[in-house]
Parts: structure tokens; C-alpha cells; sequence
């Protein structure tokens, strides 16, 4: 059936969602040369401001001195910003019958239910369906392992279930990563035909550490799989060396924001290309000052096509930085340092990027094959915990280690607390959190 009918395609498009549309656009812009991209870009740029300048309550109040000749006039919005009833942010003409709605993760702090028009929307997928295929993935007849949460509420529930179904995906459960979860996960993989595999970072390295225990390379029992695609969670370089060493297959690392759209994909080369087409993404400053091409900072993206709600120079929260190699048609992500309310901050006043030292702890703590998976959290300026999942505790010899080089990475003076548990608390989507700060759970 699969084979013959594009359902996902057909899916958009009875649901309103011009598809076609947006992929002719798409392949449009691609086609572009250089000075034809950055004339579009430009021209874009101006035209989403003067729509939202004209038909947005909010966003003339909220950008009401801006000067049309000088694109850095126009102020920065964050999503504090946005963290009011959706009716007061959407254009003259939008509804929240006529447009898609959705909310934000949470995984900033600062969830917000927000809009999109439903040509934006069709550009969203359009662009996904487009990096997918770098890998040769098709949505509409490819079989799809999936790591994602699933709503417990009915009505949620069923609606994935039935998206599931039209995008010929197979969904496991990343709330249960015991042994006996993983095993039948594996007994999955052996009788379906699965393409490739999408989804969270942290359950799908679980995986990869299993099968590492049990000496299995997975395309092996599973030989049709082709790639592994993993998101929204930090993705390592030594676990992605394991778990494309068990996978047998190359893992891609995806970056995306639900009210933005896809923002960075990596190709066949080990690159993130940021996506160009319907985003204009830069790199600012604390001052809000653009920053060149290796610089580290705050990352600002402006969503070109959204008329619903304006997502312009909109601080997604997160630091990273642009490779010197970037153009503007083809900016590269040389790294992404984490987002802006996962900072430590220390007694001394020093600062500190959370995954930064969760990396450092990574790097000890795994070597003790008992530790399954471990997220930090900041109580207090200088007390830290650990939080592990392990079959006995973290010997002491382990845990002087880590105090130590949480002290050499950061200062001296810091308590360090553990606690093991049984797993650890995902979020309601399925999302683990290696680093939280409670001292920034209101900024």
C-alpha cells in the first residue's frame, strides 16, 4: 500500500496544507544563484516586516520605531515576549480556525502556544521532506522507527496514532528503557523492515550502549536500514561514534524549533547546514550586535514566510556558532554551545555553559559500564546533583573523581550530591534534560 500511495503528502494536502505549493517555492529558491538569493532574502525580509507592520496589532506596538532602511532597528523579540493569549499575537484575517496551531516544548522554560499559516506550515514539511532525502528517506514509503513520547490523554493519543499510520512509522516507548524494554525493541527491529530510525538522542543511545552490551550491530538483524536521525536533545561525538558503530548506519543530527521550523540538518559531509530557504538566521551579540562567521553568541532567527504571527528577529534561546566557512545561502552550524537558561552561574560570579560540565562528567561516569544514563541539575549557586540510573551506587572512589573535575572545570567549594534512581524523569514529550539550573527557572 505504501509503495503506491503518498499518503503523508495527500494527508497535508486534504488538511489544507499546500504541499505542491511550498515545495515548488522551496525548489525555487534552491535554484537560486548567488546574487539572485541574497536579492530574494533581502526582499523577503522586508516584505515580512511591512506585513506584520500593517496587519499585527501586536507587532506595531512592538516594533513601532523601527526604521525601514536599517534591518538592525528592528528590536529583538524573546519568547517572554510571546507568553500571551495566541489572539492578541495573530494578523488581521487569522483565526485559530484557518491557521496551525501547536505549543512549545517547555524545554526552555518559557512554553507559549503559538501559530503558523498554513502555506508556512506546508514549507515546514517541505523543507523536512527536502534533508530527509539527502539520505534517500521518504515519509510517504519508508518504514520509520520512531523515539518520540505519545500523549496519554484519548484524543491526543489516537491522533498520533493515526499519524503514525499515514506516515508509515512504528513508534517505541522512550518512557520504559529497562532491559526487558530494550530487548523487545530489538525483536521489533528483526521482524519489521524498518529505513531508518527518528527521534530523541537519549533513548536512542540507550540503545546503542545495549547493543553494545550484547555485542550486536543492528543493520545486521535489520538490514534494511539505511540512517538514524536524531533531535531535540544534545547529541555527543562519542555517542555518536557508538551509535553509528551498533547501528551500522550514519547518524544525522537534526536541530529544529516546533514554532519555527527546521533549522539545521546535517549532510552526507558531517556538515549542519542551517536552513536558508525560509529562515534568516544570525548570530548577535549581548548588545544585539551581529557577530561574524566563528564567533560565539545568541541565536536570532526570522521566520520569512509566517503571516500569522510574526516570528522576526525572535531569540530562539539558544548559543551557538557559524562556521567561517558559511555563506548566506549555505551557513554552516559549527556548534551549538546550548541554550541561553542553561547557564551555571557560580559564588564567585563566574559563568558556565551547563553541557559543558555535563560533558566533562559524561566523559567519567560512563566509563563505570553500571551507569546507564545521569542529568545534572544546579540547586543551589554551589550545590550540584547528580541524578543516575544505575544497578548499584556510584562507587566512592567514582564520586571523588567527579567532584574534582567539576572543581578544576568550575572552582573550588562546590558541593556535589547523587541520588540513584530507577530512571529518570522525562519530560510529558518523552525529552530528557541533562542540565537544569533552578536558579534560572525565572529568567
Amino acid at each position: 500500500m505504501f509503495l503506491n500511495l503518498n499518503l503523508f503528502n495527500i494527508s497535508l494536502q486534504l488538511s489544507g496544507f499546500p504541499i505542491a505549493k511550498a515545495k515548488g517555492l522551496l525548489k525555487n529558491v534552491q535554484n537560486k544563484n548567488t546574487d539572485e538569493f541574497n536579492l530574494y532574502v533581502k526582499s523577503q525580509k522586508q516584505a515580512i516586516v511591512s506585513y506584520h507592520l500593517k496587519n499585527n496589532s501586536f507587532y506595531k506596538n512592538f516594533a513601532k520605531n523601527v526604521n525601514h532602511e536599517d534591518w538592525n532597528s528592528i528590536p529583538v523579540m524573546t519568547k517572554n515576549d510571546l507568553q500571551q493569549p495566541l489572539e492578541t499575537l495573530l494578523s488581521d484575517g487569522f483565526t485559530k480556525n484557518n491557521t496551525y496551531i501547536d505549543k512549545t516544548s517547555g524545554a526552555s522554560g518559557h512554553p507559549f502556544i503559538f501559530s503558523k499559516d498554513k502555506f508556512t506550515h506546508a514549507l515546514t514539511w517541505s523543507v523536512i521532506m527536502d534533508r530527509f532525502s539527502w539520505f534517500d528517506l521518504n515519509f510517504n514509503t519508508t518504514k520509520q522507527a520512531r523515539f518520540y513520547g505519545i500523549p496519554l490523554d484519548k484524543k491526543g493519543y489516537y491522533t498520533e496514532k493515526l499519524k503514525d499510520f499515514i506516515s508509515n512509522r512504528f513508534r517505541f516507548n522512550v518512557f520504559d528503557l529497562s532491559d526487558v524494554a530494550l530487548e523487545n525493541w530489538l525483536i521489533t527491529f528483526k521482524k519489521k523492515p524498518f529505513v531508518y530510525m527518528n527521534g530523541y538522542t537519549s533513548p536512542i543511545a540507550q540503545f546503542a550502549k545495549f547493543l553494545h552490551r550484547k555485542n550486536i550491530i543492528l543493520k545486521k538483524i535489520c538490514p534494511t536500514l539505511k540512517a538514524c536521525v536524531v533531535t531535540s536533545e544534545m547529541l555527543f561525538e562519542d555517542d555518536k561514534r557508538l551509535m553509528e558503530n551498533q547501528f551500522g548506519v550514519p547518524v544525522v543530527n537534526e536541530y529544529g524549533a516546533s514554532e519555527l521550523d527546521l533549522l539545521a540538518f546535517e549532510n552526507r559531509n558531517n556538515e549542519w547546514i542551517v536552513n536558508s530557504e525560509t529562515l534568516f538566521v544570525e548570530i548577535l551579540d549581548d548588545d544585539n550586535k551581529e557577530l561574524p562567521y566563528g564567533e560565539e553568541g545568541r541565536l536570532v532567527i526570522t521566520s520569512l514566510y509566517n503571516k500569522s504571527q510574526p516570528f522576526i528577529r525572535y531569540d530562539i534561546g539558544d548559543i551557538g556558532i557559524l562556521s567561517k566557512k558559511s555563506t548566506p545561502k549555505k551557513p554552516i552550524l559549527e556548534k551549538l554551545i546550548g541554550r541561553t537558561n542553561d547557564i551555571a552561574v557560580l559564588p564567585s560570579g563566574k559563568k558556565a555553559a551547563g553541557l559543558t560540565f555535563y560533558y566533562v562528567t559524561k566523559s567519567i561516569i560512563e566509563k563505570d559500564t553500571k551507569v546507564k544514563e545521569f542529568v545534572i541539575e544546579q540547586l543551589k549557586l554551589d550545590t550540584f546533583k547528580i541524578y543516575y540510573v544505575s544497578t548499584e551506587d556510584l562507587s566512592i572512589n567514582k564520586a571523588n573523581v567527579i567532584k574534582i573535575e567539576m572543581e578544576n572545570y568550575l572552582e573550588k567549594g562546590l558541593t556535589i550530591l547523587f541520588e540513584r534512581r530507577e530512571k529518570l524523569i522525562r519530560s510529558k514529550s518523552g525529552k530528557l534534560k541533562q542540565f537544569s539550573s533552578y536558579l534560572n527557572q525565572n529568567t
